[in-house]
């Protein structure tokens, strides 16, 4: 999965020892650094042969109208994706005139670190240059966490054995638009003159000039681009700062154009004697603010830095990770590998959050241009739960973004026909940017993962503030949508709720009946919304009576949301025993995953929808979902038939899949199964497995890696507010350990084989903490750490769950399955066939 000569195992820090160009694009994501607004691609400083210079600043996006082949009423109409901001990572070295290119560059030493106990990108060479001269290469790089605008990039440059003329090119570019420093057209340009491979996951490509010159300017040491993006009105501004140290003598030549800036630093260098050039850089984006401000805020930033200091910054970011880590920390006993990649995850997680502040957590975080830099619903049901129980502030600056989104929401549902809101199923803006509507603005279930992530967050964070204010504003109208969007039948006097044409998380079925996990959370949204409702006019009656003015309540809304809730209708097959998918997924032919080429995986660049929509089979889990976030909805005997059946039938195109399949597997009892699906989701960027790591941070991936840690192997649950544990420790894990901020109080829990440990830490708000433990109820105070035997890890089932013979499901009338009646005659039966044929390669279909 992952060389490790070349990336050797380390508890703290990501090392690469040996240089490779061939996975360029891998290793630029991997060493990535970021803070959640900006984002610097893990890019070496010399410029040459990246796979994407990507710099990238949260929300800073330009717009293009959407055109449609055949158009239609309500489709999507503004595209968005993130743009390439202007480059400050280059730092070009010659000696003897020579450049130094690491593709042809005989390295003596080689080696690149992220070090995430402090932060710090670091990269150390010993370049023997053409001449025989031996150089040593220095190179630290970080994103501030505590200055949100700041990046800083120190190069340091020593002979070690013979004088020599150094040359130390610093820059700013813009890689949008502006020509390559080597002359030609932009990257992007050149790929879309040439035949691009088809792949819906990676950004859109603009062939106009996106960002329009402002102010430019160099004084001293100091240099400023500025831009106004041509569409969206946005604006940019950058700013560098340098500092040199160094007792050789030097000189100094610049140059400032509208695309570029540098500062070119020459010396006639001693032995020994090192040159060290230290990069400050500000960035500051806006809305609509002229680009001139942004310029004077780069300007106080770099100011400020300058009168604290370079190693103060660095101080500062050591210190910020002491405090991430003590508590967001999942300690793995004994397992290195796996503790090195759950802590690189971790990492992840805080450079797509940390410092978003009001904007969302994109897909690919500020790592990559994948997935356009859109929001999804990854952020509500992947991120959320991290953020919520480690650091509620992110998680609360995360949904704040969706209630800034409820005006541009409350317009698409009337444009849709609707009451309420429907929140955009991809965006950056608020303005829906699917153009693909089956797999986009049907995801209707974007309204209930918004609503219980904001319900999840307030009840772990006891945040009633943010309940009242902002968050049962979207509840509401959320609410107000599933009852308009869904119909009542009626049939021999019992009435139910249900919910047609709408598309579940599998993207691979779209446009159903009744699709499962749409109809659980929207039960949950709709019931959460009352309660949320009539929570607020007993605990403060002024504030509902705002509540009730912002949203024009009426009164008898929150009953006709909890009747619509008591009555929706739960697919379930007496037949198979199971949940299906939608109402009409088991009519379908059951595709042959098992027998399916590893060449036409994943099926989405292979097949198109259309055929991919005429079989059982899925993307990623959609009813095995529902079983975890609406777990004590399900007994422990429909969760394992349901997981028995779904699991096979399951691709893990979507990387979203595998921590799911983990946390059920766990719970059921596949416990092997679940160290399998969980260390997938662990390496996916690590060790590449969706060869797509190239695009950016799989963000949500990384999220999920920690509920399945915590709510997989630790057991963890939080229905209605209530703190539960059913722990499953995998056979070869000694011990299991994190932190949970719960209300006010930060718990510390120690799993093992034989007990589990749960302690509150001092400073918090003193009051007893009540959680069960396997139906048993435990208190636990500050002053007190509670030990609770563990007789076992729960159930183990070996192996993993196989199609089940067609003789072994029966039909309605008592027939074995394979002589029931065919669909085309009955098709409520559902339809089997005793051979699967595989799905033919198109050359195939030729023929």
């Amino acid at each position: 999965m992952i060389d490790r000569e070349r990336f050797p195992v380390d508890p703290w820090r990501l090392i690469e020892k040996r240089y490779s160009g061939e996975d360029a694009g891998v290793t630029e994501t991997l060493f990535a650094v970021g803070n959640g607004y900006l984002g610097l691609r893990g890019n070496h400083p010399e410029g040459r042969h990246a796979h994407e210079h990507g710099t990238f600043i949260n929300g800073f996006h330009e717009t293009w109208p959407i055109r449609h082949a055949e158009q239609a009423y309500g489709f999507a109409e503004v595209g968005q994706t993130i743009i390439n901001a202007p480059d400050a990572k280059v730092m070009r070295l010659y000696v003897d005139d020579e450049p130094l290119s690491l593709d042809v560059a005989e390295m003596r030493e080689y080696e690149r670190v992220l070090d995430m106990r402090d932060g710090v990108y670091r990269r150390r060479l010993l370049w023997r240059t053409p001449a025989g001269k031996d150089v040593l290469v220095e190179e630290d790089r970080m994103v501030s966490f505590a200055e949100r605008h700041l990046a800083i990039m120190r190069m340091t440059v020593t002979l070690l054995d013979e004088d020599a003329p150094v040359t130390i090119s610093s820059q700013l570019v813009n890689r949008q638009d502006g020509e390559s420093v080597y002359g030609g057209l932009p990257a992007h340009v050149r790929k879309a003159q040439g035949a691009a491979t088809f792949d819906p996951r990676k950004s859109e490509k603009i062939a106009e000039r996106v960002l329009q010159p402002q102010e430019y300017w160099q004084d001293g040491l100091r240099s400023a681009l500025s831009y106004r993006a041509t569409e969206s009105g946005m604006t940019i501004a950058v700013a560098a700062h340098h500092e040199v140290v160094t007792e050789n003598e030097l000189d100094i030549r610049q140059l400032v154009e509208p695309d570029i800036a540098k500062h070119v630093f020459r010396a006639q260098a001693k032995v020994g004697v090192p040159i060290t050039i230290t990069k400050v850089v500000a960035y500051h984006t806006s809305r609509g603010m002229p680009a001139r401000e942004l310029v004077d805020r780069c300007r106080r930033t770099l100011d400020r830095v300058g009168r604290l200091g370079i190693d103060e910054q660095f101080r500062r970011q050591r210190a910020w990770m002491d405090d991430y880590w003590d508590r967001s920390d999942v300690r793995i006993a004994g397992q290195e590998s796996l503790q090195q990649a759950t802590r690189w995850c971790l990492f992840q997680l805080a450079q797509a959050a940390a410092r978003a502040d009001g904007f969302g957590v994109s897909a690919k975080g500020v790592t990559g241009s994948g997935y356009s830099g859109h929001y999804f619903w990854d952020t509500e049901i992947y991120v959320l739960p991290f953020l919520a129980y480690t650091t509620p502030l992110w998680a609360r600056n995360a949904m704040r973004m969706r209630t800034m989104m409820l005006p541009a929401a409350r317009r698409r549902a009337a444009q849709l026909n609707e009451a309420g809101a429907l929140f955009p199923w991809r965006t950056i803006n608020g303005e829906e940017a699917s153009a693909y509507y089956a797999a986009g603005t049907a995801q209707y279930h974007i309204n209930a993962d918004i609503s219980y992530a904001i319900t999840k967050y307030c009840r772990a964070s006891d945040d009633f503030d943010f309940l009242k204010r902002e968050g049962a504003d979207v509840l509401v109208e959320t609410a107000r949508l599933w009852v308009t969007l869904g119909f009542w039948r009626s049939y021999e006097g019992t009435e139910s709720f249900h919910i047609h044409g709408v598309t579940g998380p599998d993207e691979y079925t779209t446009v159903v009946n009744d699709n499962l996990f749409t109809n659980v959370m929207a039960r949950f949204n709709l019931r959460a919304a009352a309660r949320s409702v009539r929570e607020i006019a007993e605990r403060d009656p002024a504030a509902f009576r705002l509540l009730a003015d912002r949203v024009e309540l009426d009164p008898s809304e929150p009953e006709s949301w909890e009747r619509a809730a008591d009555a929706m209708h739960i697919p379930y097959s007496e037949n198979f025993g199971i949940h299906p998918q939608d109402s009409l997924f088991l009519e379908r032919e059951v595709w042959d995953l098992e027998h399916t080429p590893k060449e036409q995986r994943p099926l989405l660049l292979h097949f198109h929808p259309l055929v991919i929509y005429r079989f059982q089979v899925l993307k990623q889990a959609d009813v095995v979902l529902a079983l975890f976030l609406q777990g004590n909805h399900f007994t422990p005997e429909e969760k394992r038939a349901d997981f028995d059946y779904y699991d096979p039938l399951t691709t893990g195109d979507s990387t979203l899949s595998a921590v799911v399949q983990a946390i059920l597997a766990a719970e059921v009892g596949y416990q092997d199964l679940a160290h399998q699906y969980f260390e997938e989701a662990l390496f996916v960027d690590l060790g590449d497995l969706h060869h797509n790591a190239a695009d950016g941070v799989h963000v949500a991936s990384a999220g999920g890696v920690w509920t399945a840690l915590v709510s997989g192997f630790g057991g963890m649950r939080d229905y209605y507010g209530e703190l539960t544990f059913d722990p499953r420790l995998p056979v070869d894990w000694p011990e299991l350990a994190y932190s949970l901020q719960w209300r006010s109080q930060v718990l510390d829990i120690v799993l093992r084989r034989t007990e589990m440990r749960v302690a509150v830490r001092p400073g918090g708000s003193g009051d007893p903490v009540p959680f069960e433990v396997r139906g048993k109820a435990y208190l636990v105070s500050s002053d007190q750490e509670v030990v609770i035997p563990l007789a076992d890890q729960g159930p183990v089932v070996h192996g993993r769950p196989r199609l089940k013979p067609v003789s072994e499901i029966r039909g309605v009338d008592d027939r074995p399955a394979d002589q029931a009646i065919p669909v085309d005659v009955h098709p409520t039966l559902p339809p089997v066939t005793t051979s699967i044929p595989i799905i033919p390669d198109t050359a195939a279909i030729d023929e």
